[in-house]
């Protein structure tokens, strides 16, 4: 079973987290919006998302930001993105937070107005999301 707790705690009332420091010691301002959890297993109100190769939940649907995840067999992702749980944090500056880190998913846009990219934290896919701030 999976220990989801550290993102509860920061979705309860943390509300910004620092993802990490940079050399001149600035902290990255984050705020909590879905844990991701890859399953082979059909589940309850499935999205369909041709255009990204997977299904997903509806990660607003409930008090947690819990969000189930599916992958197509020819979904173009890192094998760690498609089998370990992800935590997904809203950063203002997408480019900054990227600085230092090891991406394992190039900054996209899976939707308009939003633009995503996946690093790897101890081991662990870590995803980061910019909202246009015109949307």
């Amino acid at each position: 079973m999976w220990n989801l707790g550290v993102a509860f705690a920061v979705h309860s009332n943390v509300g910004f987290w620092p993802l990490s420091y940079h050399s001149d010691l600035k902290r990255i301002p984050m705020k909590f919006n879905h844990v991701g959890i890859p399953t082979l297993e059909k589940f309850e109100g499935e999205i369909d998302l041709p255009h990204l190769k997977m299904t997903v939940s509806d990660h607003e649907n409930n008090p947690f930001g819990i969000q189930w995840q599916r992958y197509w067999k020819d979904a173009p992702y890192p094998e760690l993105v498609k089998s370990v749980p992800h935590v997904a944090f809203e950063v203002s500056d997408l480019d900054d937070a990227l600085k230092g880190q090891k991406i394992i998913i190039q900054p996209n846009s899976p939707s308009d107005g939003l633009t995503v990219a996946f690093i790897e934290v101890n081991g662990v896919p870590v995803e980061l999301m910019q909202y246009d701030k015109n949307t």
